[in-house]
């Protein structure tokens, strides 16, 4: 069993979460705040290479081929998440629904986010829309933590650029790293200070470095050797608690 009540900081470990979350305690997260795959494999056109520019990288990656349904995850979300915990969770236009079938009958509420990209990648062949925007499943029921602002600010819809600059990684970089300014947004929203985040699909950590940044302790799962090496790396500079592999 993970000694949930030991993280002064963050655990991060490395390996399957379908296998570890079976060792998170009972009602002992706070808030689940991840980005598990798309599912978009089968929609890709390929990637599109340019002697111009990066290029377009419409493929994802290789995790993106294995198909992953919102029913294997609800029943380790509902027993580790505490009364007043959320869930928000990344995801597509073709999983939503899915979420929705699965999630919507056993949370007191379901709603969604959009993320709308502001520097989305250009549509090279000018024969669609932008996909410049993001879907987040939110999750939760009678009692849960939120930080209600002012009515402007509590809109279901947030801006911010395609993580970019100094806090892209580049070695490794990885497809679909989420920039902190959303992040920091819904846990400031959804969780207080001192209580623990989790991210089941880790990815270079980012959830870890906004949760650290606000206070947050954080609980990182990512089965990826070289991510994971990333994460420790990344931090690094919160070392009031190890990390741990399994």
């Amino acid at each position: 069993m993970i000694d949930v009540m030991g993280i002064k900081s963050y655990k991060l470990l490395q390996g399957d979460c379908m296998k570890i979350m079976k060792d998170i305690p009972d009602r002992s997260i706070d808030l689940i705040l991840c980005d598990p795959p798309y599912n978009l494999a089968k929609y890709s056109t390929g990637n599109m290479h340019f002697d111009w520019r990066s290029e377009i990288n419409n493929d994802v990656a290789q995790w993106d081929l294995e198909e992953l349904s919102p029913a294997d995850f609800l029943e380790d979300f509902k027993r580790i998440l505490s009364p007043k915990g959320n869930i928000f969770v990344f995801t597509s236009y073709n999983m939503i629904g899915k979420w929705h079938e699965v999630f919507d009958p056993v949370f007191a509420t379901f709603q969604f986010m959009v993320w709308h990209k502001t520097n989305p990648i250009p549509n090279i062949r000018k024969s669609s829309f932008l996909n410049s925007c993001e879907l987040i499943v939110c999750m939760w029921n009678k009692g849960h933590t939120w930080n209600f602002t002012k009515q402007s600010e509590m809109h279901n819809f947030f801006e911010c650029p395609i993580c970019m600059g100094s806090e892209r990684l580049k070695n490794p970089k990885h497809p679909t790293q989420k920039p902190l300014p959303i992040l920091k947004h819904i846990i400031k929203l959804a969780s207080n200070e001192k209580d623990l985040v989790f991210d089941p699909f880790m990815g270079v950590a980012s959830t870890g470095v906004a949760a650290r940044q606000l206070n947050r302790r954080f609980l990182g799962i990512e089965i990826d050797h070289t991510y994971y090496k990333a994460c420790v790396d990344r931090l690094a500079d919160y070392k009031e608690y190890g990390v741990e592999s399994t």
